[in-house]
């Protein structure tokens, strides 16, 4: 990795700032420590850019899997530590699907597959690739799957066999761009041309990480660039060394060798899903899941959800008037903020109550009821200025405001504002239903 310096003798040295730092040598140090990238600098020479070219490619490859709007990105990644910045790229959840299966079992487990979608706080999580493992041997039948369930579903696809029995199943779906698994010291130049051959990303595995970087190395003297790496973890303990490993080595240390997404086959039971679990918090890229039953599948993607959310920008959504059971002109009007956690659980129990309400929904950030309060993002002036931008005290005329419990004390300054009734709702959104009924 060059260092500041050596990165500094090939940048033209106009301090001008338009890659938004004061000089060039700052720039430098930024570049040196992954914290820029070269596009920043409008002005580099196409001399200097091939230069430092090694030196601005992220720690971790960029694998696409998949093409069009249910592509998977793996890779990119620069942070050890989620609070540093953020993590970018979700850890992606395949099923498995055998190519012995018979044909009601293989559209059952299709159907499985397709079912695994849960909302939680305006976002849809799901199912986000599909494995498909060669366990007959046989070529031709395998391809014959591949086809049939690629024809299925619009899912990427993981193509898992031993040899060049992938050969023809590649050749037949490479328009998908699938994942090839399969690499090893035993087979890797047989993969790697099967893989360069069809432009497909190839997933290297083996005991130990030195191994692990040697075969890297190997692969990319093959002409094979798009790799994903399977450390092969036998426990929960292996997993977690190993993945923290490269991980560090790729962020700390611009190792290439180990510089790519994780792929983890994760078995059944209770020690699978500890092992998932660790694995969405500590630097998987795809998980494969022989079984995954949704009462483990919706806990797994509420964890992934909230891991790769950034933590500088919390879930939001519209400010604006929501209209809840169907109201009219006398229906009773509410605000709260428009944290995504805490609308939908107020809006779950206006729904509950039967009650028609007008719940008005107040930009504060994304930030909660007492937080906003507290960071003086909700204020009576904020509170008015939200029901005039949507209307709300033509839409709802019964000349009354119910404001959450936890912020009564804005009660006056709140009617002073607007010159509505302010009626003090309860502290907790579960304890709307009784009060509205009442």
């Amino acid at each position: 990795m060059p260092t500041a310096i050596e990165i500094f003798k090939h940048l033209p040295k106009k301090n001008c700032g338009d890659c938004k730092f004061p000089t060039c040598l700052a720039f430098a140090m930024q570049l040196a420590n992954n914290k820029a990238k070269l596009d920043d600098c409008p002005h580099l020479s196409e001399a200097g850019k091939n230069a430092l070219a090694s030196s601005s490619a992220p720690p971790i490859r960029l694998v696409k899997v998949g093409v069009g709007r249910t592509a998977v990105d793996m890779g990119d990644e620069t942070e050890l530590y989620r609070h540093d910045k953020r993590f970018f790229h979700p850890v992606a959840f395949a099923l498995r699907l055998a190519d012995d299966l018979g044909e009601d079992d293989l559209y059952k487990r299709l159907s499985y597959a397709r079912s695994l979608r849960f909302e939680r706080v305006g976002q849809v999580l799901k199912l986000d690739m599909l494995e498909l493992e060669c366990r007959s041997g046989n070529a031709e039948r395998f391809a014959s799957f591949a086809k049939k369930v690629s024809a299925e579903t619009d899912l990427p696809l993981v193509l898992r066999a031993k040899d060049a029995t992938v050969l023809s199943a590649a050749n037949l779906i490479k328009d998908r761009r699938p994942l090839l698994h399969g690499a090893d010291a035993s087979n890797l130049k047989e993969m790697c041309a099967v893989a360069k051959g069809c432009a497909l990303p190839l997933v290297v595995g083996a005991d130990d990480l030195n191994g692990l970087a040697d075969l890297v190395e190997a692969a990319r003297k093959e002409g094979v660039e798009d790799l994903v790496l399977d450390p092969r973890p036998a426990n929960l303990k292996e997993l977690l060394e190993r993945c923290t490993i490269i991980r560090r080595s790729a962020i700390r240390k611009t190792f290439r060798g180990l510089g790519y997404p994780i792929y983890l086959s994760i078995p059944a039971g209770r020690d699978g899903m500890l092992m998932a679990s660790t694995a969405v918090m500590k630097y998987g890229s795809l998980l494969s899941f022989e079984e995954l039953p949704a009462s483990n599948a919706l806990p797994l993607m509420v964890l992934r959800q909230n891991i790769y959310t950034d933590p500088q920008v919390p879930i939001q959504v519209k400010p604006d008037l929501y209209p809840v059971n169907n109201p009219g002109p006398e229906a009773p009007l509410l605000f709260t903020t428009n944290f995504s956690l805490t609308f939908f659980t107020v809006m779950s129990d206006l729904e509950k109550s039967k009650v028609p309400v007008w719940l008005q929904v107040v930009d504060t950030e994304g930030l909660s009821v007492l937080t906003a309060y507290s960071a003086g993002k909700l204020t009576a002036e904020s509170v008015k200025n939200a029901l005039t931008a949507t209307g709300a005290l033509e839409r709802s005329r019964q000349g009354r405001l119910i404001i959450p419990g936890m912020v009564a004390r804005m009660a006056v300054k709140l009617n002073e504002a607007t010159g509505l009734q302010i009626v003090v709702g309860p502290k907790e959104s579960s304890g709307l239903p009784k009060f509205l009924r009442s």
